[in-house]
């Protein structure tokens, strides 16, 4: 096995292997999509040695395409997806759901179990009400689960961390996104969590010649703007240096890029196989966006 700072990395204290860039299978969920197109990119995924793939309830056809595709490379990669709302008949965020919504995902991903199982940003009352929390814990008790996980930001992510109940976290974490690097990732890496960044490339803003008013990477670009003439990259580019700089980091076990191109994930394995940045670029990336920070708490 390579070590924490290579492409295969032990998931904290959990037991699971994942690998340093993670496959984010929100894309295939779309019906549009072509089912034999799908099936390719899904096994391009495993031929790139990729050992995670995170889908969630809310991606469309992305659980039941993992199933159809993936379910016979079962111990290829390790799987992790996300519940917690939309089980017809079931009122959002309660244990009933959180129960059902597992049972769900292990008939659409046509395994016996599942890795990884995240309450997907779960509002923190809810989380502090118990009963979704204990749901979860008795899937992993029952065999169905192996890791429970909290996937969110700020507040909820810290008391997800606190509490002791979670064994993993995905949390968005970039070089505009930092607040999490000292606030919260030494204590998960304390108490061995699992680890999955995402949003690592935080929505690569620099695609966007001006303000992309109302998309997605609005938030990030205006960050990115206001921090990217005190960063000196050399001659990486921008993807380059933000999937090195977020996959580098101590506590850091994976992270995911969501893509609909085989291309596209294959160029960003090859860019993080090329190691971590050079510790001087990374206190650089750090430096620059504590003297920028204007307040800049996690995107969910």
């Amino acid at each position: 096995m390579e070590s924490l700072n290579g492409w295969q990395r032990p998931f904290g204290n959990t037991g699971l292997l994942v690998s340093a860039l993670g496959f984010g299978a929100g894309h295939i969920g779309d019906p549009a999509m072509d089912e034999e197109y799908v099936q390719a990119l899904l096994q391009g995924v495993l031929a790139e040695n990729v050992a995670l793939i995170d889908t969630a309830r809310g991606y469309g056809l992305s659980e039941e395409r993992i199933g159809m595709h993936l379910s016979w490379r079962r111990s290829e990669f390790v799987l992790a997806t996300k519940v917690g709302y939309d089980i017809p008949g079931y009122e959002d965020w309660t244990g009933t759901t959180v129960s059902a919504g597992v049972d769900a995902a292990l008939q659409r991903l046509r395994v016996d179990h599942l890795d990884v199982v995240f309450l997907h940003s779960c509002p923190l009352e809810v989380l502090e009400q118990g009963d979704v929390v204990e749901a979860l814990l008795r899937s992993v008790e029952a065999g169905k689960v192996l890791v429970a996980g909290y996937s969110g930001d700020n507040e909820s992510l810290r008391w997800a961390v606190e509490s002791g109940h979670f064994g993993a976290i995905e949390t968005s974490i970039n070089i505009c996104d930092q607040r999490v690097i000292d606030e919260v990732l030494p204590l998960a890496q304390e108490r061995g969590m699992g680890v999955i960044a995402k949003r690592p490339v935080a929505n690569a803003p620099w695609r966007y010649a001006a303000q992309p008013v109302g998309e997605y990477a609005e938030e990030y670009w205006l960050r990115w703007q206001a921090l990217k003439n005190a960063i000196d990259r050399g001659d990486l580019s921008w993807q380059e240096l933000a999937l090195r700089f977020t996959a580098y980091l101590p506590g850091v076990h994976s992270c995911i890029v969501g893509t609909s191109s085989l291309e596209h994930l294959q160029q960003n394995a090859e860019l993080l196989r090329r190691g971590p940045l050079p510790d001087e670029l990374v206190a650089q990336i750090r430096s620059a966006f504590r003297a920028h920070d204007q307040g800049w708490t996690g995107q969910v």
